[in-house]
């Protein structure tokens, strides 16, 4: 039985129809966001707890992770809602359907906070400090594309505020090896949004959005593997602080073999390739988490 026919059992037909529209605002469907966003605070996480986080900071992170990317979402098609009609890949969204108002989706968009906000409950006060510039800077990436030239550079930042939200919850401290790792995350956050954007990019100069593909303009994909290069540089100089096994070491001749077939594919331009190559982009992320957990269980043999 499909989700829609499930709810209709139990709720009046609107009632199904609007949490299916506000499930659509909130990409329920396409969980490559979410994902994306729970790799890197996951890698902090088992760095922080050196490899046992403890299930309830696992489960209160993963949940306020998805309902805080969800959230980002609800905000964005607000900001771009007189955009994403002439946009070919959002055209069929909410907004540009005139299936939603104004006010739902900033209503939508509070509640999901407050819930991600009741996952911070049990964590100690660094973490909710750290929450406030997550927070902002979550809300804040979808109206930068009016005026900021590297948008997908602030969504990095956005993207990293996982990772010293994690380190407090776990050390109740920020350490320097917690910068190391955002920084590598907001370069990897940079090279597969810049992907992402040469996808959209003919319909963007149409319209006049900001993105890093735009800026970059011919010089895009030599941009991409410059972040992915620094990225792996980055994550080579983790492996050393935390004097990784070689679980984690496996992991890096698989992300760059991943990295030179990005750049395969981005040569040829091709939006629905440009697409799907950012979509790859959740197995590096995958390949580093377990290649950390693979180096944590092999130093308890």
């Amino acid at each position: 039985m499909n989700t829609k026919r499930l709810l209709l059992r139990f709720l009046p037909r609107y009632a199904v129809g609007r949490i299916l529209i506000y499930a659509q605002l909130m990409r329920v469907e396409k969980p490559i966001g979410t994902l994306l966003l729970l790799w890197p605070t996951y890698w902090a996480m088992w760095v922080a707890a050196e490899g046992h986080p403890g299930y309830t900071i696992f489960f209160a992170f993963t949940i306020g992770t998805f309902l805080m990317r969800s959230a980002g979402c609800v905000i964005n098609d607000f900001a771009d809602r007189n955009f994403d009609g002439a946009v070919e890949r959002t055209k069929n969204r909410p907004f540009a359907r005139g299936q939603v108002t104004k006010a739902e989706a900033l209503l939508l968009t509070l509640i999901l906070c407050l819930l991600a906000a009741m996952c911070l409950v049990p964590m100690n006060t660094l973490t909710w400090l750290m929450s406030v510039p997550a927070l902002f800077l979550a809300m804040t990436y979808p109206f930068t594309k009016r005026f900021f030239p590297l948008p997908q550079f602030y969504l990095g930042l956005a993207f990293s505020f996982g990772i010293p939200m994690a380190f407090a919850a776990i050390t109740n401290s920020v350490p320097p090896i917690t910068w190391l790792i955002f920084v590598a995350n907001a370069l990897w956050t940079l090279a597969y949004d810049t992907i992402y954007a040469m996808a959209d990019k003919e319909d963007d100069l149409k319209i006049g959005i900001k993105t890093s593909a735009v800026t970059f303009g011919q010089h895009d994909i030599a941009a991409v593997m410059l972040c992915h290069f620094w990225f792996t540089a980055l994550m080579v100089v983790l492996g050393l602080q935390i004097g990784a096994t070689w679980p984690y070491w496996l992991m890096l001749p698989v992300t760059v073999w991943w990295q030179i077939n990005q750049y395969r594919a981005i040569k040829t331009r091709d939006r629905q390739v440009c697409f799907r190559t950012f979509l790859e982009n959740n197995r590096i992320g995958l390949a580093w988490f377990l290649g950390l957990v693979g180096h944590y269980l092999w130093k308890l043999v």
